[in-house]
């Protein structure tokens, strides 16, 4: 579901997860993943406790908001690709930049720059993400 297009099933997947891990069921891998980043970020546990207004709720980044759902699920994407090495040598990269950092989850706020500059570019151009300028974005922030 997580791989879905529809807005409201992606929403409502994160909500389903969060509320299995709080009850303490057992729950997959990419669900554990799902639950991890939730658990991160305790400012948008209050939108997880109502549902109705988290699978509703618009969030536009022109009035200061931020989208919970797309926040976390770039942290999902980054480490999904260090998991896989995808792009190539993003593994490599990543223990760079966490010796820098020295926080994971600061780190891939930085890492999400990047991310969301090739999303946006890719997006704008109707194209696939270019992974050598993704790849470069990242050298730039480890440098």
């Amino acid at each position: 579901m997580i791989f879905s297009q529809d807005r409201s099933k992606i929403r409502q997947h994160y909500l389903d997860v969060w509320k299995k891990a709080n009850s303490n069921e057992p729950l997959d891998q990419l669900e554990q993943l799902i639950a991890d980043v939730m658990r991160e970020h305790p400012e948008y546990h209050p939108l997880f406790s109502n549902p109705d207004a988290a699978i509703d709720s618009e969030f536009y980044p022109e009035h200061g908001a931020t989208n919970p759902f797309l926040h976390m699920g770039m942290h999902i994407a980054l480490r999904e690709q260090v998991a896989t090495d995808r792009p190539a040598g993003i593994n490599d990269l990543t223990r760079k930049l966490l010796l820098q950092y020295q926080d994971s989850h600061a780190m891939e706020h930085e890492m999400m720059e990047a991310l969301g500059q090739v999303l946006w570019e890719a997006q704008r151009d109707n194209r696939e993400p270019d992974e050598m300028v993704y790849m470069e974005l990242l050298r730039v922030i480890a440098s």
